[in-house]
C-alpha cells in the first residue's frame, strides 16, 4: 500500500494500493485496443463535449481540489487556488485547440511529374499515450499531460507522482463523470519496475515526462524505437538585474518568483546577477522581504510559503546552504529549517560559483545574488550551467535587454519580469539537460498527432 502523507506534518491521508506489471499490461492492452480500432476512436465533437463538462464540473468543485492539492502536495492554499484556475481555463483551451489540429493543401503541378494531381495532409492521433508526472503542480501537470492526449484523440495511461496522486485521481474521475468513455484515461499507482514496464512497452506511441533529469534521460534511452517523448526537466534559472532596473518594480516579481511553492519549480528564481552599483542593495531589499513570508500549514490562508516535498529535501538544502555559507557566501536571511519539513526563505549573497547552490538546482527556498561589472561575463556565468530553461533580464534600456535575450541560452527570457512566469498557451520547455521537445497546450497536442498525406491522381484535376 502507498501512504499519501501531508508534506507539512506527515501524517497519513490516505493509503493506495499499488499495481503491479500485470494490471500495467492490462492498461496498456485496453488502451492499444481503442487505438488501433478506428470505429471506437471520440470524434473531435464528443472530445470537444467532455471537455467543456469537464471544466464546469472542475469549477462547480474548485475549493475541494484546491484543500486537495494544498494537502497533499504543500503548496499554499492560496496558490492552490490560482493552479485550480489555471487548471480549467486549460481545459477550456485544450477544448478550443481540438479545431486547429488540422492539415493543409501541399501544391502539386510545379512540375511535369506532378501534374493532374491534388494533394492534402491531415492530422490523426498518434496512439497510446504514456505520461509520468511531478508532484509540484499536482492538477495543472495533470491537465498538460492527460487532458491534451485526451483532444487529440489519444488514449493515456498517467502516473502520477507517488507523493501527489489524490488530485490525479480526482481529475481522472472527473473526466469520467464528464462522460469519456472507459477506456481512455487510466491512472496508475506503481513502482519504478512497473513504470518503466509501461513506458518502454512498444504499444506506447509518446511518452510525455515531467522529473527528474536522471530518470528523464534514462527512460528516454528504453524507448521503442519510433516512440515520440517529451521531457521536462528543472532548471537554475537566471535573472540578470542592470544598474538601470526599476528596483521598486522588481523586488516583489523575485520575491514571487524565488519563493513560490518554497522554491519546488523548474524554471523558480534561483540565481540572480546584478550589477555591482545596486547589488548590495538589491540583496538587501530582497532579504528582508523574505524574513516576512508566512512560512507553516498550507492550508492556513495566510501561509505565503509552504514545506518542501519530503523531509530528506530539507536536509538536502540544509546541507547546501551550509556549504555556501562555509565557503564564503554571505546570510542575509534564513539559512535555517524550521521544522523537519519547512525552511526558512534563504537569501545568498555572492555563493562561491562552484558549490551546489550555485550549480545545481536547489528546488527549494534559497535565491542566490551575484555581483558583476561586465554584463557579458554575467551572462556567461547566467550560461555556464548544463542547464536552460528560462531566464530574465531587469532593464529600463531597450538595446540592452534585447543583448539579453539574444545572449541567454533559455528556451524562454522575460523582461522585466521573473523566471517563473507562465501561461498555458505558451510554449515551454528546456533545451540541453533541461529537456526536450515543447511543451503548452497547443504545443503538446499538435506533438500528440502525426501528419498523412494523400495524393488524388486524376486527369480531372
Amino acid at each position: 500500500m502507498l501512504e499519501i502523507k501531508s508534506p507539512y506534518d506527515l501524517s497519513v491521508i490516505q493509503e493506495i494500493p499499488f499495481v503491479g506489471i500485470k494490471e500495467v499490461d492490462q492498461a496498456l492492452a485496453i488502451a492499444y485496443d481503442l487505438f488501433i480500432d478506428q470505429s471506437k476512436w471520440i470524434p473531435p465533437h464528443e472530445r470537444i463535449a467532455i471537455l467543456e463538462r469537464t471544466a464546469e464540473i472542475m469549477k462547480s468543485r474548485k475549493t475541494e481540489l484546491a484543500k486537495i492539492a494544498a494537502r497533499e502536495g504543500g503548496k499554499p492554499l492560496m496558490d492552490s487556488e490560482v493552479e485550480v484556475l489555471r487548471a480549467i481555463n486549460g481545459v477550456k483551451i485544450a477544448a478550443e485547440q481540438i479545431s486547429q489540429l488540422k492539415g493543409e493543401q501541399i501544391p502539386m503541378g510545379l512540375t511535369k511529374a506532378s501534374e493532374n494531381r491534388i494533394a492534402f495532409t491531415t492530422r490523426e492521433p498518434i496512439g497510446v499515450v504514456a505520461s509520468v508526472s511531478a508532484f509540484n503542480h499536482p492538477i495543472n501537470l495533470i491537465i498538460h499531460q492527460v487532458i491534451t492526449a485526451i483532444a487529440a484523440g489519444c488514449p493515456v495511461i498517467i502516473k502520477p507522482a507517488l507523493t501527489t496522486p489524490l488530485s490525479c485521481i480526482s481529475l481522472t474521475g472527473i473526466l469520467k463523470e464528464a462522460g469519456l468513455p472507459d477506456g481512455w484515461c487510466k491512472t496508475i499507482i506503481c513502482n519504478n519496475e512497473a513504470a518503466e514496464k509501461l513506458v518502454t512497452d512498444k504499444r506506447v506511441n509518446y511518452f510525455s515526462f515531467i522529473g527528474s533529469e536522471k530518470v528523464g534521460w534514462f527512460l528516454r534511452s528504453k524507448l521503442t524505437p519510433g516512440t515520440r517523448c517529451a521531457l521536462e526537466h528543472g532548471g537554475a534559472a537566471p535573472v540578470i538585474v542592470e544598474k538601470d532596473a526599476d528596483i521598486e518594480q522588481m523586488l516583489p516579481s523575485l520575491l514571487k518568483g524565488g519563493f513560490y511553492h518554497a522554491g519546488q519549480v523548474c524554471v523558480s528564481v534561483q540565481r540572480v546577477f546584478v550589477h555591482e552599483n545596486i547589488c548590495n542593495d538589491v540583496a538587501v531589499q530582497l532579504a528582508e522581504m523574505a524574513k516576512k513570508l508566512v512560512v507553516g500549514n498550507p492550508l492556513d490562508e495566510k501561509t505565503e510559503v509552504g514545506p518542501l516535498i519530503l523531509p530528506r529535501e530539507v536536509d538536502r538544502v540544509e546541507q547546501w546552504v551550509d556549504e555556501a555559507i562555509n565557503s564564503g557566501a554571505k546570510l542575509l536571511c534564513g539559512g535555517k529549517r524550521i521544522s523537519d519539513t519547512c525552511y526558512k526563505p534563504t537569501v545568498l549573497l555572492n555563493p562561491s560559483l562552484d558549490v551546489h547552490v550555485s550549480t545545481q538546482e536547489i528546488f527549494g527556498p534559497v535565491v542566490c545574488v551575484y555581483s558583476y561589472s561586465d554584463r557579458n561575463k554575467a551572462i556567461e556565468m547566467a550560461n555556464s550551467l548544463d542547464v536552460h530553461f528560462q531566464a530574465s533580464v531587469f532593464t529600463q534600456k531597450l538595446d540592452v535587454a534585447l543583448d539579453c535575450v539574444r545572449k541567454l541560452n533559455a528556451t524562454a527570457v522575460m523582461v522585466n519580469d521573473h523566471t517563473a512566469f507562465r501561461v498555458d498557451w505558451m510554449p515551454f520547455g528546456g533545451r540541453d539537460s533541461s529537456g526536450i521537445g515543447m511543451g503548452g497546450i497547443p504545443y503538446t497536442m499538435h506533438e500528440m498527432t502525426r501528419e498523412k498525406m494523400f495524393v488524388i491522381k486524376s486527369n480531372m484535376v
